[in-house]
Parts: C-alpha cells; structure tokens; sequence
C-alpha cells in the first residue's frame, strides 16, 4: 500500500464530501434528504470519489469500485442511526483502497 496516496485520499475525498454535503444543505430543505437522501448521498459520495480519482491519478473505473465497497458501511451505519460515523469509516475503507489501487501503478517516466 501506498500510504501518500492512501492520506491524500483520505484528505481530498473528506474535503470533498464536506464541501459538497454544506453546499447541499444550504440550497436545499431538509425535506429533500429525506425523501431523496438515499439516491443524493450516494450520488455525491461516487462524484466525490470519482474527483478524487483524477486528482491522484488514480484509474476511475477501479476507484469507484472502492467508492461502491466503502460505501457499504457507511449504508448500515445511515440504518442504525449514526450516519457521519459511517461516513468517516467510508472514508477511511475508501483511503486504504485508493492506497492499495496507487501502490500498484507504474511511473509514467523513470528517473536517469
């Protein structure tokens, strides 16, 4: 594993989902997660993660499959009562994917 790419991860991917969830909750009424939250909170989780992808280089296609994967805690945590915990925990299932996935590329270029 990758543990710069597994941090940067952990870092772009928190900030992200910061970001987008206050922006969210700002523009929208709370009316709306809660009709829509099951499809909205997962569709900023994937655009968050997919962002993150790019930003590290990372292959997309893999990288959402570890958003999906990390998700799933986040999911039971949302059925029992404790949604940011499972967030956090989302997050960090979804660094250490992203440093497994960075610790498995190739450099573009070898240094002379």
């Amino acid at each position: 594993m990758d543990r710069s790419v597994a941090i940067r991860a952990a870092l772009v991917q928190t900030g992200l989902v910061v970001a987008v969830s206050l922006v969210l909750a700002l523009a929208l009424p709370r009316s709306f997660f809660e009709d829509w939250g099951w499809l909205s909170g997962p569709g900023a989780w994937f655009a968050c993660a997919f962002v993150t992808a790019r930003l590290l280089g990372l292959p997309a296609a893999i990288t959402l499959l570890g958003a999906a994967l990390a998700g799933i805690p986040s999911g039971i945590a949302v059925l029992i009562g404790i949604h940011w915990l499972g967030v956090l925990i989302a997050v960090a299932v979804f660094a250490i994917w992203c440093g497994t996935v960075g610790a498995g590329r190739r450099p573009l270029a070898t240094p002379a």
